[in-house]
């Protein structure tokens, strides 16, 4: 695909600026990492309403030359092509939740931390990815960098799920990263999720005469006993310790308050390690609450960490820091689906992402950008 680069031109403030109406931010990539995830929360960038930001992140790698940048939408690539022998990718979604009634931008430094939206979740990692676009230029893997839009929503937004649909070839790799807030610490893999409504069955009446019906909503009470009794297994995939998890998380019936109710459901959700996929999972779900009527209403698989292969090894040993599975779902599981073994790596403590007091200790931002350049330098 032919490239699309420019030529280099003037370094730009360090804070994200609005010169004038009609034009977008700026983003100085060369600055320090503090500063610049500063910047980049500062542009507002809640789901569907990314265009801003990523305006100005191409605005900041169109000049680099060792880069050939493309966009989709507000999702956006660029990539070396050194002919190295293997290629990583560094992956990290622009959008953030939106703000609530508590102010939290822009942001601001207290005791050395930086608080405000995105801080954790992960514009932070964003910063850091363009710090290391900007700084090598000579990698010793090829590297893609994925900014992409709509995380935080529905996936049928999700930007890095278009490309893998779209263009897939934009994604080959070796290895990924995504940098969503891991404590600084690496987390391999993730775990796979999946719903299912369990439904009672009963007969309809009148409440006042309820030995002429049968009530579903007391039937559930075996559903949920079962789910008390439940032993949940940990389960080591690749030296990974995934702890699974088998849960109640809804629970509805009735029609109204002088009928007794002839159904009642009960979603349960269902967090598997990666040793399975979702049929493996729905399969288990079903065993757990066979007599009833069980139907899978959502789910998605996890993502072997991977971390016997080379390029995670050499990822580990660069870093020198806790590797440990992530016990949740994250995009590492689209790379898995592509075949490309993945981890979550980033700065923030991912307790505090969403939160109005999120924020980051600004030495989590230098150490990762640090830990990168010493991986692929």
């Amino acid at each position: 695909m032919p490239s699309q680069q420019q030529s280099a031109q003037p370094s730009v403030p360090a804070r994200a600026t609005e010169p004038a109406a009609g034009h977008g931010v700026t983003l100085d990539i060369h600055t320090d990492v503090t500063t610049l995830t500063a910047a980049v929360c500062d542009v507002e960038s809640v789901s569907h309403d990314e265009a801003r930001l990523a305006d100005a992140i191409e605005a900041a790698l169109r000049p680099l030359e060792h880069l050939e940048v493309l966009r989709d939408g507000n999702t956006l690539v660029a990539r070396t092509s050194l002919g190295r022998a293997e290629r990583v990718i560094l992956a990290g979604h622009i959008d953030t939740v939106p703000l609530t009634t508590v102010p939290n931008l822009p942001t601001r430094q207290v005791d050395g931390e930086l608080w405000g939206r995105g801080t954790v979740d992960m514009k932070g990692g964003v910063a850091v990815m363009l710090r290391v676009a900007a700084q090598l230029r000579e990698p010793n893997r090829d590297l893609t960098f994925l900014f992409y839009e709509c995380e935080e929503i529905e996936a049928a937004h999700n930007g890095l799920a278009r490309l893998a649909q779209s263009a897939p070839q934009l994604l080959e790799g070796d290895f990924a990263v995504l940098l969503e807030p891991t404590n600084g610490g690496i987390e391999g893999g993730c775990k796979g999720t999946l719903r299912v409504e369990v439904v009672t069955k009963g007969i309809a009446a009148h409440s006042a005469r309820p030995w002429k019906g049968h009530n579903a909503i007391h039937d559930a009470a075996t559903v949920l006993s079962r789910l008390t009794a439940y032993e949940a297994e940990t389960v080591s995939v690749d030296g990974l310790d995934y702890h699974e998890a088998l849960q109640a998380v809804g629970i509805s019936g009735g029609i109204a308050g002088n009928v007794v109710p002839d159904s009642c459901t009960v979603t349960v959700n269902y967090r598997y390690a990666p040793d399975k996929d979702t049929e493996q999972a729905f399969a288990h779900v079903r065993h757990v609450f066979d007599g009833f009527d069980v139907s899978l209403t959502d789910a998605a698989d996890g993502a072997r960490p991977g971390l016997q292969l080379p390029a995670a090894k050499a990822f580990i040993d660069a870093l020198g820091v806790p590797v440990s599975p992530k016990e949740g779902w994250t995009d590492v599981a689209r790379f898995s689906a592509l075949g490309i073994p993945a981890v979550n790596y980033g700065p923030g403590d991912p307790n505090l992402a969403h939160m109005d007091d999120e924020r980051c200790p600004v030495e989590q931002y230098t150490e990762a950008e640090a830990a990168l350049l010493r991986w692929l330098a």
